[in-house]
Order: C-alpha cells, then sequence, then structure tokens
C-alpha cells in the first residue's frame, strides 16, 4: 500500500509548479513596510508617462542594471572608459525583442519622460557632457560628488551611479573606480511585462557579449528577475550532488545492516529503510503538489530531516531485533520489536509533528519556514506510518528467512556445516553462519554479537569511556565547548541579506559584492512621505520638517520648496487663502518648480482654496560601513521618530519589505517551537515512569541548541531562514538520539551508574552510529554545491549531528556516572558457605535444534 500511495502521487510531478515570487516567500507576511508601501501607492501613485527616476522607488518594477568597472582600479571617467559606457549605453538601447508582428526596442517599454523621452540614469548625460567638454577643450567642466549640476541647471544625485570616488576640494570628482548605469522599464500588463522579462534577457546576454570584446573591464549585470532565477538555480546545481548523496547512504546503509555470518546478516533492511523515508518523503511532496503547493529550493533541507528522523526509527527497530531470543517464533520476535522500540518512536515523532505543527501555523510570518515545516510535517507523519507497515512487513519477511537459515542476500537455503566442508573455500565464506548447535553451553547465546559494530562497542569502547581516568578529560573538553559555544552566542547576526539564499556562481553574488564594494558610502534612497494637512506656510512646521531630515542628503526639489514657503510667507505675510492661491500660481507657473507635479499634493476645497495634502522628498543617509544591518537600524530610528514626531510620516524603500522586523519574524517558528517543545516534555513528566527523564532530555537539548547557535556563529553562519529551520530540526534530532539512551538508563535498577551507562550504551548505541554514519555520508556531497543557501544546510545540519553524536557518546555517558539518579548496589554475599549451586537442564526437541524450554534447579 505504501509503494501504490507513493506512485500514485508522485506521478502528479509530471505538472508541478515553481515558485516565482522570491518576495512572498521570503519578506515577512505581517510587514508594516507593506502597509506603509500600500499607504504610498495610495498617495503617490506611479505614473507610467509621466514622472522622475526616483518616483519609482516605491516599487522595484521591471529594471536592468550593470556595474562598470576595471581589473586595474582605473579611472571610469577618463576618455577612453567614457567612450566605452557610452558605447554600452548605445547598444542596450538597440536591444530588440522579437514578438509576433513586431519587435520591440528599449523606446518601446522605457519609462518616458514629460518630453516623450526615455528616462536616463542622470550619469549618462553627465558622461555626454563629459565628453562634448574634451571634444571642444573646455577645461572648466567640473562633476561634483554627491550632487552635480548639469548644463541645463539641474541638480542631480549621482552617489548610486559614481563607485570608488576619490575627490578634490569642494567634493570635485578626481576619478571613480566605478559606474552603475540603470534601465528602468513598464511593466503596466501581461504583454509588457512578458516583453520586459525577455528584455532584461537580452540584456544580460548584451553585457556579457560586450565584455568579452572590451577585456580590460569587468561588468556585473543585474535584473529584477535575477534573484528569483539564482535563487531556484540552486536546485538545479545540486542535482548531481543529491544524487551522489543517495548512492554514498545506500551503499553505507546496506554495510551498517551486514554481517559475516550470512543468515543473521541484514543488507535488505538497510536498503528498505532508506526505502521507506523516500517512500513518505515522495508522499508528502505528491500531497502538496496536488493542493496547490509550488517548489522552490529551500525543500532541499526536506530529504536530511527525514533522514535522520527515518533511519534512526528503523536501524532502532533492527536493533531490538539483535536482542531476541532465535528460538522465538517469527510473530513473537515482531512484537517485542515493536513493543521495544515503537514507544519511543512513536513519542518522538509526536515531538516532530508538535514542533514542526507549530512552525507551519499561521503564527509564523515568514512563508518559506511556514510551508517547509508544513511539508516536513506530513512527511514524518507517513514516514511514521511507512515505518508501521512498509518496514513491518519487511522486517517478518526477513525474520522468516532467518528462522528457515536461508541466505540474507540470494534466500538459499544454508547447507550445515558438515556439508559447507566439502565445498570450496569461496562457496564457504559466502554461505558463513553460526547454527545453534554450534554453540556450547558455556558460549555467549547471542550470535549478533559477531556485528562490527556491536562488538566495538561492548568490548571497547563502553568500558574506555567510562574508564576513571578518561572520564576528567570529557568534563574539561565540554566546558572548553560550552565556553566555545557562549563566544559564538554572544556574536549571532541577523541574515536579512537575500544573497545568503542563492547560488554562488551567479549574477545575484557578483552584482551584490561589486555594489557593496564600489556603493556603500550612502543608503539606498529612502522616500520620506508626510501623510497629513499640516501648515506649510508656517515657519516652525518647516523647521520641523527639516530638522528631521537633518544628516541626509535630499534629491527632491522639495527642500527648496520649502525654501520659497519660507520667503513667500516672510515677504508678504498673507494670510492662507491668498498665500495658497499665489502657492497655486506659483506651481502653474514657475519652472524651477516643474517636479513638484509628484511631489506635492493637492487638494481643491468647497471655495476653492488649495491645500496640501501630502508631500515626499528623498533622503540618502551616509554610511561609514557595508554591512546591512546599518540600514535596518536607520529604518528602526526612522519609524520611532514618526510615532514621536509633530508631523505625520513615513519613511518606505522597497528594500524594508525584506529586513522589515526580520529578527522577530525569523526567530519566531524557533521560539515557539522551543515553547511547544518544553511544555510537551513537561506535560509528559507526569505520564512517564519517571521524571528525571525529561528532566535529562530538556537539559540535552539546551546544552546541544546552545552549542549549535554558538559554533554555527563562528563558522560564518548567519540566523536566517534557512538556519531556523535547522534549528527546529536540531530539537527533534537530539530527542530522537537521546531519549532511548537517557530511558534505559534512568529506569534501570540494582547495578551501579556505570553499568547502567554501558548497558543503554549497548543496546541503543549501535543504532545512533549506524544513523550517524549514513547522516554525516549524505550531508558530505552538500557541502560541494555552489549555492549560498546549501553551505547554511549543511554547516548548520552537520553541526546538529556532530555535537549531538558527542553528547550521546562522550558527555551524557560520562556525567550520568556521577550525577542523579541513584542506584543500588546488588549486595554480593561474601561468606563463601552461601554460595549459590545452580543446574541446568535443558528439554531439547529431538527433530530439531531449537530450545523448547529448560527447567532451573537450585
Amino acid at each position: 500500500a505504501p509503494v501504490l500511495i507513493s506512485i500514485l502521487l508522485g506521478a502528479s510531478f509530471s505538472r508541478y509548479q515553481v515558485e516565482e515570487s522570491v518576495e512572498h516567500l521570503l519578506a515577512p507576511t505581517h510587514s508594516l513596510a507593506k502597509i506603509e508601501r500600500n499607504l504610498v501607492d495610495s498617495l503617490f501613485p506611479v505614473n507610467r508617462s509621466k514622472h522622475r527616476l526616483y518616483s519609482d522607488l516605491q516599487t522595484p518594477g521591471r529594471y536592468g542594471r550593470v556595474i562598470i568597472t576595471s581589473f586595474r582600479k582605473a579611472n571610469m571617467l577618463d576618455q577612453h572608459h567614457t567612450d566605452l559606457i557610452l558605447k554600452l549605453h548605445s547598444a542596450v538601447t538597440r536591444i530588440q525583442v522579437q514578438r509576433p508582428g513586431f519587435n520591440y526596442t528599449f523606446a518601446h517599454i522605457c519609462i518616458l519622460n514629460n518630453d516623450k523621452t526615455c528616462i536616463v540614469d542622470d550619469i549618462v548625460h553627465v558622461l555626454e557632457e563629459l565628453k562634448a567638454a574634451r571634444s571642444s577643450n573646455r577645461t572648466n567642466f567640473a562633476i561634483t560628488y554627491p550632487i552635480t549640476h548639469l548644463k541645463d541647471g539641474r541638480e542631480v544625485y549621482n552617489g548610486h551611479q559614481l563607485g570608488g570616488v576619490t575627490v578634490h576640494s569642494k567634493d570635485r570628482v578626481k576619478s571613480a573606480e566605478a559606474i552603475q548605469l540603470t534601465y528602468y522599464l513598464q511593466a503596466i500588463n501581461s504583454l509588457n511585462d512578458m516583453v520586459a522579462e525577455k528584455w532584461e534577457s537580452i540584456f544580460c546576454d548584451t553585457v556579457e557579449l560586450f565584455q568579452k570584446s572590451n577585456r580590460k573591464v569587468k561588468m556585473y549585470p543585474f535584473t529584477s528577475s535575477s534573484l528569483k532565477e539564482d535563487f531556484q538555480k540552486t536546485s538545479r546545481v545540486s542535482e548531481r550532488y543529491l544524487i551522489t548523496s543517495l548512492v554514498l547512504v545506500v551503499t553505507l546503509a546496506i554495510l551498517c545492516c551486514s554481517m559475516q555470518d550470512c543468515v543473521r546478516s541484514k543488507p535488505w533492511l538497510g536498503l528498505l529503510g532508506l526505502l521507506t523515508v523516500t517512500l513518505a518523503t515522495l508522499t508528502a511532496a505528491g500531497i502538496i503538489n496536488l493542493t496547490g503547493g509550488k517548489y522552490n529550493s529551500t525543500f532541499l533541507g526536506i530529504p536530511f530531516v527525514m533522514l535522520g528522523h527515518g533511519l534512526y526509527g528503523t536501524f532502532e527497530m533492527l536493533s531490538s531485533w539483535r536482542k531476541t531470543r532465535e528460538d522465538q517464533h517469527v510473530k513473537e520476535r515482531t512484537a517485542a520489536v515493536f513493543a521495544d522500540s515503537m514507544l519511543s518512536f512513536s513519542l518522538t515523532t509526536a515531538m516532530y509533528l508538535v514542533t514542526f505543527g507549530i512552525g507551519a501555523s499561521p503564527f509564523t510570518n515568514i512563508e518559506a519556514a511556514r510551508i517547509f515545516c508544513c511539508n516536513s510535517c506530513i512527511a514524518i507523519f507517513f514516514n511514521y506510518l511507512y515505518v508501521l507497515s512498509f518496514y513491518g512487513s519487511s522486517l517478518v519477511f526477513t525474520g522468516y528467512i532467518e528462522n528457515n537459515y536461508q541466505h540474507s542476500i540470494f534466500c538459499r537455503k544454508v547447507p550445515k556445516p558438515e556439508v559447507l566442508q566439502e565445498k570450496p573455500a569461496w562457496y564457504r565464506f559466502l554461505l558463513t553462519a553460526k547454527f545453534s548447535e554450534d554453540t556450547a553451553d558455556s558460549e555467549e547465546t547471542n550470535s549478533y554479537e559477531s556485528h562490527l559494530l556491536v562488538w566495538f562497542l561492548k568490548r571497547y569502547y563502553c568500558d574506555w569511556i567510562t574508564n576513571t581516568y578518561v572520564k576528567p578529560f570529557v568534563v574539561l573538553f565540554y566546558l572548553v565547548y560550552i565556553s566555545f559555544a557562549l563566544m559564538g552566542y554572544l556574536q549571532v547576526s541577523e541574515g536579512s541579506d537575500l544573497s545568503n539564499i542563492v547560488a554562488t556562481a551567479t549574477r545575484t553574488i557578483e552584482y551584490t559584492t561589486a555594489q557593496q564594494k564600489y556603493f556603500s558610502n550612502y543608503s539606498p534612497v529612502i522616500g520620506f512621505y508626510i501623510y497629513e494637512s499640516i501648515e506649510y506656510w508656517n515657519t516652525s512646521v518647516q523647521e520641523d520638517v527639516l530638522e528631521y531630515t537633518k544628516g541626509f542628503v535630499r534629491i527632491s526639489w522639495f527642500e527648496s520648496y520649502l525654501n520659497y514657503l519660507r520667503k513667500l510667507n516672510i515677504s508678504t505675510g498673507l494670510p492662507k487663502k491668498n498665500f495658497t492661491d499665489m502657492l497655486r500660481n506659483s506651481f502653474l507657473k514657475a519652472p524651477q518648480f516643474a517636479h513638484f507635479s509628484e511631489d506635492i499634493i493637492f487638494s481643491k476645497k468647497y471655495n476653492n482654496e488649495v491645500d496640501v495634502v501630502a508631500s515626499r522628498m528623498f533622503l540618502v543617509a551616509k554610511t561609514m560601513e557595508t554591512k546591512r544591518e546599518e540600514l535596518y537600524d536607520l529604518l528602526e530610528t526612522l519609524r520611532k521618530l514618526s510615532l514621536t514626531s509633530k508631523v505625520k510620516f513615513i519613511v518606505f524603500n522597497p528594500s524594508f519589505v525584506y529586513m522589515d522586523r526580520y529578527a522577530s519574524s525569523v526567530g519566531a517558528p524557533l521560539q515557539n517551537s522551543c515553547i511547544s517543545a518544553l511544555f510537551l516534555l513537561f506535560f509528559s513528566a507526569f505520564l512517564v515512569a519517571d521524571s528525571l527523564i525529561n528532566i535529562w532530555l530538556t537539559l540535552t537539548v539546551a546544552s546541544v541548541e546552545f552549542g549549535v547557535i554558538g559554533f554555527m556563529t563562528l563558522w560564518k553562519v548567519e540566523l536566517d531562514c534557512i538556519s531556523v529551520l535547522c534549528l527546529i530540526y536540531g530539537i527533534n534530532y537530539t530527542i530522537d538520539n537521546c531519549a532511548p539512551l537517557l530511558s534505559t538508563f534512568v529506569l534501570g535498577k540494582e547495578f551501579t551508574r556505570t553499568k547502567w551507562v554501558k548497558n543503554a550504551l549497548e543496546v541503543h548505541g549501535v543504532a545512533i552510529l549506524q544513523s550517524y554514519l549514513c547522516y554525516i555520508v549524505g550531508l558530505i556531497p552538500l557541502a560541494a554545491v555552489p549555492s549560498n543557501l546549501t553551505r547554511t544546510l549543511f554547516r548548520c545540519l552537520f553541526l546538529i549531528a556532530l555535537v549531538t553524536f558527542f553528547h550521546c557518546f562522550a558527555i551524557l555517558p560520562v556525567i550520568l556516572t556521577f550525577l542523579p539518579p541513584s542506584k543500588k548496589k546488588r549486595k554480593e554475599k561474601k561468606n563463601p558457605e552461601n554460595r549459590e549451586e545452580i543446574e541446568c537442564v535443558e528439554m531439547v526437541d529431538m527433530d530439531s535444534t531449537r530450545v523448547v524450554d529448560q527447567i532451573t534447579t537450585v
């Protein structure tokens, strides 16, 4: 049934869809910046036919950008590079997009100015004037930074168009190492948007082709589609690495379940355990696809979530099978396996469903995290059902094969030892098996102890880790671990940079690196919007507005407008009605205020009086570092200022949608999952046999999570959507591996602590070790994937597995030997006269080799 269900649901992948909107996935769903964007759009709707270039900052829209720099840090304003850049500009404007019946050029889809010409960056006009000045041998033309003057008298801002600038006195530009050009496109309908998207693709090809013919310069093209394409590119570049990972895990899973004994070896169960996990993951993916869900690159982490949980459950069942008596019937052995292992597996599965279920709830503000948790919940639920049904059935089949003394791979009946002696050496090696009559009465009857991992743990490791001389070094090592984890924990940073989730060798990474290197002196342009009708003619109000924007470079005529108002008010002292009439007439007649048409909203009242409803200006902050945190701090500062100011205003930039409340949004799933896990552990403390199990489990989870957060920070991993999802998984992975170990130790009686530590490692250590080896081998190829997303995924998951393994095999076995719960030592009678004499009489079925019963007399 699981196979049929998975095939039917997996068939839906013939028409799966990919999520196109990166903002939908990674921007906080309930964001104040989105509300502010709606308010801005309602106040200043973007006029695609008449507006200034910076008016488009309300929405990213469609655009193409290119940064031009030199390999030798040459001056991009010299004659050679100026001609080269203008030649590139000419090539870009000649790009054609072929559609049936018409060829679209940049002139057809560009944003138009008032004079019906395409709006281009002001730096193009600066370079054209610079070229004209050189051709006419004029030496008086000067470019100032970050604001310069054009020939027509306009003031233009070039802080984001000139990079790596060296200035003389009075801000005169001496040289510039980089120049950035931007081409904004219209996308007012579906056809226009389709043409603009195709134009962006041709734009990148044109720039790359242009660079091939001009190898002394380096160009970094970037478009509005680049982030989306590079985010989904991770899935394509990961394919062959994931196939390698699958092959390695299959190989190691088979080896971990194999023995030299050809009857008791279980290689098929290793393969079928991995198949169980695969079927569950495929079923969950099919359900998500059929219910309208769309694929995105964050889903690459789900197979590894399933691998850690599913393989441990199957290996634990196999470990329980080894503890059953071979003389029992298959039904009795299977019942013993389910009774021994499925209780803990059911509880850990419930923990997964609770923690990831909280992450899949509407409380999660990041859509990518919510979808990931939802898909993980479905996969884990079906994995539990498939382990009960599919893997349980597989265990029964292999049980019958073992009971009939058939070969574990070829299913052929294994001949008796006396028959094998007549066969060749290679034949005897392939059919090596231990029969029950081969074991003497004084020997150990458990044939599974010849398994390499069982033998290693029982004969060597358990005695070594509990040695008195080893314990102090383990405790010291744990203190070092805590110290480094604390050092990293105090340096945790938020990863709100979107380049952290794309493939590495992409336009997004190259462009972002160049942009931060050359154009980080000033922050992105921030819109400053006043959305109330205030007394602009009042001098105190004017001072208040200018006070809030102090320290910014203003890209607007708004400051000139306020100065104009101040002059009008001082010189005339007119009342409001006459003042606003004069104001309206000034805007209609004065050419220097032509750009106010979009920066000011006028409203005409019933008495023909004009009032100013809203206004805006564009601001740029001076930044000293290239860190994104500066812009986030600036946003928070302006937000707080808007709440306390006398003037009602908001600030907005399209990037605010991604970073607004990012820390609280991305950390919420982890906080909620931790709270739910702690609540579940506390509640179940009243249901389990000993509440110390949950106390130890809680302390272990806290220690592991603290260490993972600290070490991932030291390993250059920021707290973003991917790392938070891994930390949620880390809670469950720790409980998966540590809960059975702690339960066996805490519930043990009548022996010393050391004895029960050894016993717990012998019973559960093999399953932990097997799943750990398979998990690490599966993760290794992920480290080679050229993507920042998979890099974060690998580092976090590797640390989770490593730290959990360290706790299971070193910290807990040592600490539990001298901390509660206490154990009663078995009292041995030292009087030799009271020794017990035991005689064992076995009743054997004469027709077979199986022991039926035994009578013991004292």
